[in-house]
């Protein structure tokens, strides 16, 4: 998912979501239009045009996805869903509540997609009242989200890694500049055992395998505010948590990131070292020093023998 983190260091990201509400509304006058953004079980409102209706959408305002109506749309096919009277749809019984209280008569939902099929969210259109959508206005609509998705990869393309699609270490310094006052922890690591990959089997497949570790990180912080994962280069990655500071906690999560990485159904003799570098709430100090630190702890736990970690 792109993360509302993500989206606010885009150049003119706020710009260009308004421009594109803007142009909505000039086809469709009268309706209240919203972006939003989408994980696997939420949705975000991040932008909505103000309107003279009694709906109630807010900006920010996070919704269970499966409580709307945007859980219903075919991304794959990239088509647009089409409620022009909510109260007649029998398939709607069950979120009819939902949509009462919310005071949604009519709904168009358009897909947002990035280049490599992974869902950005929707551009919607709704009303308290019946409407009557145009094919024509839909298809212009198509048409405008088609090139606002292009800006979004374009602008994803500067903060993350082509191969994995994790971050990358501009994202790392640019999240840092903003949001360093939570305080949190940074683990460093890289692969033990990642060259005989590459020397015995071929960088095809130590490509593959850093891709498996992409995967394997990125549920590691699926559930954390204020986590990601970085690639640092070759088989070096960074972890950060924002707001840790239990030292409990710290190596609770340290020892999961060594058993994620541990075993290997291809027999690949990999493990993972790491080192841990925390810092305070309210950090006045620059990453630099920080990441400096963690791969100083990095390489003795390389020292003690690796798969294990070590703090500053």
């Amino acid at each position: 998912m792109t993360t509302f983190q993500e989206l606010q260091m885009y150049k003119n990201f706020n710009e260009l979501a308004n421009d594109l509400l803007d142009l909505a509304k000039e086809i469709l006058p009268g309706h209240l239009i919203y972006l939003t953004s989408h994980s696997d079980t939420q949705q975000v409102i991040l932008k909505f045009s103000n309107e003279d209706t009694s709906i109630v959408v807010g900006e920010g305002l996070i919704l269970n996805l499966n409580d709307t109506l945007c859980n219903r749309i075919n991304f794959q096919e990239n088509e647009p869903l089409v409620y022009e009277d909510t109260k007649k749809e029998s398939s709607l019984t069950g979120l009819q509540s939902k949509l009462d209280q919310m005071k949604i008569r009519s709904y168009l939902g358009l897909p947002i997609s990035h280049i490599n099929g992974e869902k950005f969210g929707t551009l919607c259109a709704v009303n308290d009242k019946v409407s009557h959508f145009d094919p024509k206005n839909i298809q212009l609509l198509q048409k405008i989200v088609r090139m606002f998705s292009y800006y979004l990869d374009l602008e994803r393309l500067a903060f993350r890694d082509a191969l994995t699609d994790l971050y990358n270490r501009r994202y790392l310094f640019k999240f840092f500049e903003s949001h360093s006052e939570a305080g949190g922890v940074i683990y460093y690591l890289d692969l033990d055992g990642f060259k005989q990959v590459n020397d015995f089997c071929g960088h095809d497949e130590g490509d593959q395998v850093l891709k498996e570790v992409a995967s394997r990180l990125q549920q590691l912080v699926a559930d954390g505010l204020g986590a990601f994962v970085v690639r640092i280069g070759g088989d070096e990655f960074v972890i950060h948590f924002s707001g840790v500071s239990d030292k409990e906690e710290i190596n609770e999560q340290a020892e999961a990131i060594i058993h994620a990485l541990s075993a290997w159904e291809q027999g690949y003799a990999l493990s993972a070292s790491v080192g841990i570098a925390s810092y305070p709430a309210n950090y006045k100090g620059a990453l630099e020093p920080l990441l400096k630190q963690a791969d100083e702890a990095l390489y003795l736990a390389k020292a003690e023998g690796k798969n294990t970690y070590k703090f500053f």
